[in-house]
Formats: C-alpha cells, structure tokens, sequence
C-alpha cells in the first residue's frame, strides 16, 4: 500500500460558533504544541482570525471600522511564537464577519478581507514561522460569490507577501452536510458524483492561480464513498495545477450530539481512502479540541492514545529523520 498518511498539520479553532472554548492560557497552548510536536504536526492554521466581533488579536481596524470587541490576549502573536519555538509553519486565517452566512453571497467578505491581510502581514510577516494564508471563507457549490471572492483574496495575498502559498479547506455536499444547528444528522439532497466533478471543475478553473492548495473537508458523505470523491478532488486539483491536502475531520458527525471526538476506526478509515486517492498531506479539524491529551473532551485523549500506538513506528521515523536533519 506504500507509505502511510500521516496527519503532520491542523488548524487552531480559537474563534469558533459552535464548538466549546476550552479558555486555555500561554501555558496550556504551549503544552498542547508539545504533544502537537511529539505527534508530528508540523503545520498549524488559524481557522479565523475573527468571527462577527470577537477577534484573536487586536486589529486596528475591525475595532475601529466594525465595532469588533478588543480581545484581552494576542493569540495570533502567542501562535506566531509558539510556532517558531517548535518549528512549525503558521498559515493566517482571514476574517468572517458572518454576514455570507446570512446572504448567501460572499461579496460581502471582499473588502473587510483586503484590510485585514494587509494589516495581519504588516503586523506579523516578520515571524519565521508566518508561511502561509487561509481563506476562511467556507464553500461547497456554486455559491454566489464564491469565485471573485476566493480568487481576489488570494491572489491579494500573495502580492502582498512574496508569493506565500494560500490554502482553502472547502465541503461536499454530501449527505452529512448538516449545519450544527440542525437536529438532523442527514439529509436526502445530496450532491451525486458527477455534478461534483461539473460544478468544482467551474470553481477550480475560476481560482487558478489564486489558490495553491485545497484540503476539502471529509465528514460530509459515508465513508465508503469517500475515496471516489477524494479521486475527482485530486484530478481537479492537479488538472488546475494546485496542490491537494485531505482535512480529515477528528470529530463525529454521525452522533446526535455535536461534535464529540470520533472512533479511531472512523479516523483510520478516512485516512486510508485519503491515501488511495493519492492526497498529498493531511491537516485535521482539529486537534486541540478533539485529539489532545488535554482537551475538556476525555475521548480525546484515547484517540490521541490510540493514533500514536497505530503509527507509533511511522511517527518514530518521522522523529528521527527530523533530528537528523
């Protein structure tokens, strides 16, 4: 089967809607990059840098401009120094102000997004660890907008930063994409496997250039159909020259409650499919909450537990080859 997928990237959900906050301090974002480090993480993505008013670092101007709370801590700077003290890349997630959720239309996040690359590589480019963006502008159609947003904020971007690469983690619109807020787990409209390939062929063509790697969320159908959709997501993507990540999901959408840490045997099973379909790296929302041994979520520990004893002799070798280097 050739050499195993590894999850070696995450994304750091510090201003989230539907998900707890843990209410973690310097001491325990540094612990939780230890046992990131010691698992093989090498990447970390700040999901969003804001969500409506709350932010994760005190921007100018969305406090000024758009009546944004003052946030008590700079988690972006705290991230920036934890990624150079453990090696890791840092990708900057861009603003949501929530209001694409309500329209529709994700024209809307344009110009409040200009200012804030702007400002954030002003303020933080100078990191070591600064490699990157992430467009949190979630899509999975044709989603009006979609194409002049992505395509503009990323190709802003990369003028403003010498070309950084710019990473976008959209959905299927598969039979589990249920919002949180929703009391169903699924629904019967789902997206067939050749009107994906039609509508994303169109979106990937929109975006070339713009963006350079695409990790799409893998929680959204049965996971003995995933494989086939990770195919065509791989074709497109190396048809439109971008790179392909796979976002294993660490949490379950096939329970009532949301979210809870998932089976590991759920989690390998994604993996597996990933790695058939020939994606290249594999980034996982997300670990903090739902894979570290100090999560509020017990589970998440025994899935950390169990992860590290399955690769255990992958994750060794990776160890070693990094110190050698």
């Amino acid at each position: 089967m050739g050499k195993r997928l590894l999850i070696n990237a995450t994304f750091l959900d510090e201003i989230s809607h539907d998900i707890p906050h843990q209410n973690w301090g310097k001491k325990e974002w540094d612990k939780d990059f230890q046992h990131m480090k010691k698992m093989g993480i090498n990447t970390v993505v700040l999901i969003r840098s804001g969500y409506q008013k709350f932010l994760t670092y005190p921007s100018e101007y969305l406090i000024q401009e758009k009546g944004c709370f003052s946030p008590p801590v700079d988690l972006v700077q705290q991230f920036l120094e934890l990624s150079d003290t453990y090696g890791m890349d840092f990708y900057f997630g861009t603003y949501d102000s929530g209001v694409y959720w309500k329209t529709g239309d994700m024209t809307h996040e344009i110009d409040v997004n200009l200012h804030v690359i702007e400002e954030a590589y002003e303020k933080y480019g100078h990191y070591h660890s600064f490699k990157g963006w992430y467009l949190s502008l979630e899509l999975s159609r044709k989603t009006k907008g979609a194409i002049t947003a992505i395509a503009q904020l990323g190709n802003h971007c990369k003028a403003i930063s010498n070309n950084l690469p710019v990473l976008i983690s959209p959905w299927i619109d598969g039979k589990k994409a249920i919002t949180a807020s929703e009391s169903i787990l699924t629904k019967q409209n789902a997206i067939s496997l050749e009107e994906h390939f039609q509508e994303w062929d169109e979106i990937f063509k929109g975006i070339q250039g713009a963006v350079d790697i695409v990790a799409f969320q893998d929680g959204h159908v049965d996971y003995d159909k995933l494989e086939e959709y990770l195919v065509i997501n791989k074709k497109l993507a190396d048809t439109y020259g971008m790179r392909s990540w796979t976002n294993i999901e660490s949490f379950d959408r096939d329970m009532p409650i949301k979210f809870l840490p998932i089976k590991f045997e759920k989690l390998l099973l994604k993996m597996q499919a990933a790695q058939r379909a020939g994606c290249e790296r594999a980034i996982t929302f997300e670990f903090s909450h739902f894979m570290s041994p100090q999560s509020s979520y017990l589970q998440a520990g025994h899935l950390y537990n169990r992860y590290m004893e399955y690769f255990k002799k992958e994750i060794s070798q990776q160890t070693l080859n990094q110190s050698q280097f």
